[in-house]
């Protein structure tokens, strides 16, 4: 059987525009006739010699025509594949399965082999997995990108429904088939990276470089030589800039402007900060005091306003823990490196007193004071809260302390507080009591915390307009934003130590109950491990003033006299010690018959260090379905360092962290993994 091609569309109307013509001239030709017979006999004639004609030539050159466009069609197809074949575009059809079909030869110069059909396309890229294929109808395309062999490829695969197909074949029911094909491009993006990493590089950052004890460096060295050690020192910092092709500008005796190129900081990081160390060398003399040094720096910002607010966020951070460190902020992410060295004690307390006096303005103004501690809170949390209490008393203000849960450690503290009368039982209020008593006139002074996640309630500093914190952690990448007044100071044991100075500025002649006394004095001996841990020259003064006050040693230590199981507990965890790598001390503390596992954990942490050559101490501790670490050492390993890997935080002697979703033996490999890394990087 003969098939006969058959032509649609304007193609035909086209090839059957004569006939119509002729069927014009018909209606002419019949039209003539009333008018004059001779002249449409003669129109008549020539009508039919046309329609002869036409259709003589319409029927004769239909299939030469026929002809002409099958050759066309043929050759345009093979034109179009050549094309597509040769196109420098990496081209690929693949089937439902990810099956390579077809390929052009630029895909095939990618991967090497012209043999590659019926194989998966994972086969030649194992990054484009299933879950990648656009399957359902609703993702026709998708876009990633991918490396290989060194170059950087966004691959675009795009989907090719069959159904059209279909519906013109004679043997598919097109109403029942839903097959396709995917389309994959192939896009070279290496140039454009390579420029694109280029510009990166070459972009401006705003650093700031700080000296953190230079005042009392200075004061360490003879009056003829200081001026030779602040030109040591700034020799050092700008021969180090000026090393990484940056620029660099004192604003004061003991602070730098830097300009540098993101390409420059990526060195700096590379090199682990190296200043932070060389700074130190500069000594004049045998008993001069080193001097250390925070670099804060701000990177990625869309303007150089925003870099250079972001260095100044850094450098805040970097003295908030203390200094001798470098702190990197971008939008959203935060690095710290460095911080190894311990805090240098102020031994001036003119920051104590301004800020004192700032917050007895603060108070003054406002009708009553919201005292907040963290969450689950110690006996330095709820004796600093004590602290703020009494400074609002001798203010003539209403106080008031947030706190919805007290474990049992501090409630002896807490009876202690509340024996001087019924008033006292209303001073603790909860976290909604708190929130309906908040109110523009009202300020929140949060204690011992830095982190709003953690304080007993996060909500409460929402409804508050005037914040006050006071804390002495090393600040994190988590801060209370918009705080009125911030005192942060790392170098003080304990939050009771601080507010304690603070009380004797805040008003003139302070008097304070002696069971108030006890509270603070708790908290420092606590903090400050009976005063065996960051216990300085002001620690003890802050304790002298409070003993004055009338605290009792004897009745603090009373109270904190541990159980018979607790002490068991404790115990069993510093004999179940393991050693790790001759340094760290690794324990579980198994207290679940104890009101308050986590205390006994720190402890158990605490007694560890009395072990000759343990450097550091870890106990884990599970506790309300999370796995609580306590890390403690003396002076040779930074153990906040550690927990921040871990997502914890603390001192550089004293931290934390808590895991959530793992058991004992997984959180005990996670810190062995970590210290093993940290030891490989130099970090600790």
């Amino acid at each position: 059987m003969k098939t006969r091609l058959k032509v649609k569309g304007h193609l035909r109307s086209y090839m059957r525009f004569s006939l119509y013509l002729g069927i014009l001239l018909l209606a002419v030709n019949i039209a003539l006739f009333p008018v004059s017979i001779q002249a449409g006999a003669l129109l008549s004639a020539f009508t039919i010699f046309y329609f002869i004609v036409s259709l003589t030539l319409y029927y004769n050159n239909k299939p030469l025509i026929m002809n002409e466009l099958v050759s066309f069609a043929t050759e345009y197809g093979q034109i179009q594949k050549k094309l597509l074949k040769d196109l420098d575009i990496p081209y690929a059809l693949l089937d439902e399965d990810g099956k390579v079909m077809w390929t052009n030869l630029a895909f095939e110069q990618i991967t090497g082999d012209s043999t590659k059909y019926n194989k998966s396309i994972t086969s030649f890229f194992p990054v484009i997995t299933g879950d990648k294929l656009p399957r359902e109808e609703d993702s026709v395309e998708s876009e990633f990108d991918i490396e290989h062999e060194g170059r950087d490829y966004s691959i675009k695969l795009k989907r090719i429904p069959l159904r059209e197909m279909a519906e013109n074949s004679d043997l598919i029911e097109a109403e029942s088939y839903n097959g396709y094909l995917i389309a994959m491009f192939m896009f070279d993006k290496t140039a454009l990276n390579i420029a694109l990493q280029e510009l990166d590089d070459q972009s401006l950052c705003v650093g700031m470089i700080y000296l953190d004890n230079f005042d009392e460096a200075m004061e360490s060295v003879e009056e003829v030589k200081q001026s030779l050690l602040a030109a040591l020192i700034d020799r050092k910092v700008n021969k180090y800039i000026s090393s990484m092709d940056g620029i660099c500008r004192k604003m004061e005796k003991d602070k730098y402007l830097v300009i540098l190129r993101k390409k420059a900081i990526a060195e700096m990081q590379d090199r682990h900060f190296e200043l932070l160390s060389d700074i130190k060398t500069v000594k004049i003399g045998e008993n001069s005091m080193a001097v250390t040094t925070s670099i804060g720096l701000g990177v990625d910002g869309l303007t150089y306003a925003q870099n250079y607010e972001y260095a100044r966020n850094a450098i805040d951070l970097a003295l908030g823990r203390g200094g001798d460190q470098a702190v990197i902020k971008t939008k959203d992410q935060v690095t710290y490196y460095g911080g190894k060295s311990q805090t240098v004690e102020k031994s001036t307390r003119v920051k104590a007193r301004v800020k004192a006096q700032a917050l007895r303005e603060i108070i003054s103004a406002k009708d009553n004071v919201l005292i907040m501690g963290h969450r689950n809170p110690d006996a330095d949390a709820f004796g600093a809260a004590v602290g703020i209490y009494c400074i609002s008393k001798v203010l003539g203000k209403n106080a008031y302390i947030v706190m919805d849960n007290a474990n049992n450690d501090i409630q002896p503290l807490i009876d202690t507080f509340i024996s001087g009368g019924e008033e006292y039982e209303d001073v603790l209020i909860s976290s909604q009591q708190a929130i309906d008593l908040a109110s523009p006139a009202s300020v929140l002074v949060v204690v011992d915390v830095g982190k709003p996640s953690i304080t007993e309630c996060p909500d409460l500093i929402k409804y508050c307009k005037t914040i006050v914190v006071l804390d002495h952690h090393r600040s994190g990448s988590e801060t209370i934003e918009n705080a009125t007044l911030s005192y942060i100071e790392p170098y003080a044991s304990s939050a009771c130590e601080m507010i304690s100075e603070i009380l004797q500025y805040a008003a003139d002649n302070v008097k304070i109950r002696p069971e108030e006394a006890d509270c603070m004095y708790s908290g420092i001996m606590v903090d400050s491990n009976s005063f065996q841990s960051k216990a300085g020259v002001r620690t003890f003064e802050a304790a002298a003033f409070l003993r004055r006050c009338g605290a009792d040693v004897t009745r603090v230590r009373k109270m904190f006299r541990a159980g018979a199981d607790e002490y068991r507990a404790k115990a069993d965890a510093v004999s179940q010690a393991e050693i790790y790598k001759g340094s760290f001390a690794i324990s579980v503390c198994t207290a679940d018959d104890c009101p308050s596992p986590t205390v006994i954990g720190a402890q158990a942490a605490n007694e560890l260090l009395n072990i000759r050559g343990i450097k550091a101490s870890f106990v884990l501790t599970e506790y309300s379905g999370k796995i609580h670490i306590s890390a403690r050492s003396i002076d040779e390993v930074n153990v906040q360092l550690i927990m921040e890997r871990m997502g914890g935080g603390g001192h550089l002697s004293v931290a934390a962290c808590q895991l959530e979703g793992t058991q004992i033996e997984e959180a005990i490999g996670e810190l062995k993994k970590t210290i093993d890394s940290m030891m490989e990087s130099g970090e600790i």
